[in-house]
């Protein structure tokens, strides 16, 4: 297993944990989000409360596309971490080492992607104090798990090359309309 802080290598142990993420989240949405009309009573599942998760899983994305900075480094840190504590739980679990299942293959964020990811960042840390406890651990577990599954391939893939060119395709459309008078 590669230990290098910036390694773009996913391995099948940071994959586990990544899902892990995914699923626990998920399941914790499910049991306490009340029983619904299957349940017998309460309110009905809101899928808005998810809304940080996946946020969180669409940044984390994002991270894995910065080919470098403080976001990119965070990214690597976060997979090595992921990676680690992963193949720890499998090795001593299971008596087996994980193996590299997926390198990097998020598309790059480009310069006009830069441009929304730092107002999104700034706007995040400007307003940081007003998120509630549970959006703040929402959003933060989905950073982990997006900067795990984000460089997967097949379901994860997509994601990647959705998130990705769209963040570059909005920043693009802002620098256009406000920057270059486009607006009206």
């Amino acid at each position: 297993m590669n230990t290098n802080v910036t390694s773009t290598a996913l391995t099948g142990a940071g994959l586990a944990i990544g899902l892990a993420l995914l699923v626990v989240q998920h399941a914790r949405w499910w049991k306490t989000a009340g029983g619904g009309p299957a349940g017998g009573g309460g309110a009905a599942r809101d899928p808005k409360a998810l809304i940080p998760f996946w946020s969180g899983i669409a940044f984390g994305t994002v991270m894995v596309a910065c080919p470098a900075g403080l976001l990119g480094t965070a990214a690597g840190a976060l997979r090595w971490g992921g990676n680690s504590l992963g193949d720890f739980v499998m090795s001593v679990m299971t008596g087996q080492r994980s193996n590299v299942v997926a390198t990097a293959s998020a598309p790059s964020l480009d310069g006009n992607g830069a441009l929304v990811v730092t107002a999104v960042v700034v706007s995040l840390w400007l307003l940081r104090k007003q998120f509630a406890k549970i959006a703040k651990a929402g959003f933060k577990s989905g950073v982990w798990s997006g900067t795990l599954l984000a460089i997967g391939t097949g379901t994860f893939a997509v994601i990647g090359n959705f998130v990705v060119p769209t963040v570059n395709s909005a920043g693009a459309q802002l620098l256009g309309k406000v920057v270059h008078g486009t607006f009206l």
